[in-house]
């Protein structure tokens, strides 16, 4: 019996979900929501750049969560635009729906969210019955569900390092204010203040200091940037001297005086900026590090690319939203509310594999 899913956001990681759902064996694509009034009854295999399905994407989001459906998989906007999230997957929660999203990456872990920011999600779980389920590839799987497995298998651990090395210059994403990459070097970008950063990023700290029993002491971070030295050329422009190309911050949390959970990013414009940062060992850039000292000590190292481009940027994107996706079936043995990666089981992937 195949899981009817809708899908609300067509951006790059929307778009891909959508062509994994259209012949999946365990899921049926029942709706597709969009935001672009250009996008409005057009066919959402045309949408994707492949043959018409016979299903129009459509703005009216009211109608399209009328359809009779399992869940819908929010693949909305950055946490950026939090009130319009909120909203909209409240709404899709009160029309009797599970929500899974990769939008709010700060529910990855609900428990250190603001009060105002579950507030509304919490009472629409407790109406309709349903739960709410955000993930995300880091934060999300890569640096919670990744290092919390390896850790079981360990007597001791001294520490967990979850590492993001990737080279940013095929991201469209909006990283220029936030990282400070393309700006001036002494122009202090969003994500170098440390409130706003444990934020955004941090919340697997204290869900993996919960999942093994620990307190911590305190969350810190440390944030730097590189600047290029000649023009680097890249896609989307160029990064002339003196401007980063380059970022790499620490979230680290702290039991006494040792930081025992260290979430780390290295992101470059090109391999060529910041060299002597960290980078991958097996591949030339664009992997999820985790680094466990104890014993044993483990380092796993995981690389995502697109099946046809080999891009890092389509796999990682979509391995994210196919967590979402495949956590559907799951949702309906888990407790109404809202869920991070320790309330629900192993989600093997159904329907998978095939014949």
């Amino acid at each position: 019996m195949k899981h009817k899913v809708i899908v609300w956001g067509t951006g790059v990681v929307g778009k891909l979900v959508i062509g994994e759902l259209i012949d999946h064996p365990a899921f049926e694509l029942a709706g597709v929501i969009v935001h672009d009034p250009a996008k409005d009854g057009v066919d959402v295999g045309t949408l994707i750049g492949a043959e018409p399905v016979g299903l129009a994407a459509t703005t009216d989001w009211e109608a399209a969560l009328r359809a009779d459906a399992d869940a819908v998989a929010y693949f909305g906007p950055t946490a950026e635009y939090a009130v319009q999230n909120i909203d909209n997957m409240t709404a899709a929660l009160r029309s009797g729906k599970h929500v899974v999203s990769t939008s709010m990456t700060p529910l990855v872990y609900p428990e250190p969210c603001p009060p105002e920011m579950k507030v509304a999600l919490e009472e629409a779980c407790r109406e309709s019955g349903k739960s709410c389920f955000t993930t995300g590839i880091d934060p999300g799987f890569a640096n919670d569900l990744f290092p919390m497995t390896l850790m079981g298998v360990c007597g001791r651990v001294d520490s967990v390092r979850v590492q993001e090395l990737l080279d940013y210059a095929n991201y469209a994403g909006d990283y220029g204010p936030t990282m400070g990459i393309g700006a001036p070097i002494e122009q202090p970008a969003v994500l170098e203040i440390p409130e706003v950063l444990v934020f955004a990023w941090g919340h697997t700290i204290p869900m993996i200091a919960d999942a093994v029993g620990v307190k911590l002491d305190r969350i810190d971070t440390v944030y730097e940037k590189w600047a290029a030295t000649e023009p680097i050329e890249y896609p989307f422009g160029v990064i002339e001297p003196g401007q980063c190309a380059a970022v790499r911050f620490e979230i680290r949390g702290w039991v006494g005086d040792e930081a025992k959970i260290v979430i780390e990013h290295v992101n470059r414009i090109t391999n060529a900026a910041a060299t002597h940062w960290p980078r991958a060992t097996s591949v030339d850039n664009d992997v999820y590090r985790v680094i466990i000292k104890g014993s044993p000590n483990i380092t796993q190292e995981t690389a995502f690319r697109g099946e046809r481009d080999d891009d890092p940027i389509t796999g990682g994107c979509l391995a994210t939203g196919m967590r979402a996706i495949n956590a559907i079936p799951y949702l309906g043995d888990a407790k109404p509310g809202l869920l991070s990666a320790l309330d629900l089981p192993l989600i093997p992937g159904r329907g998978t594999i095939r014949s």
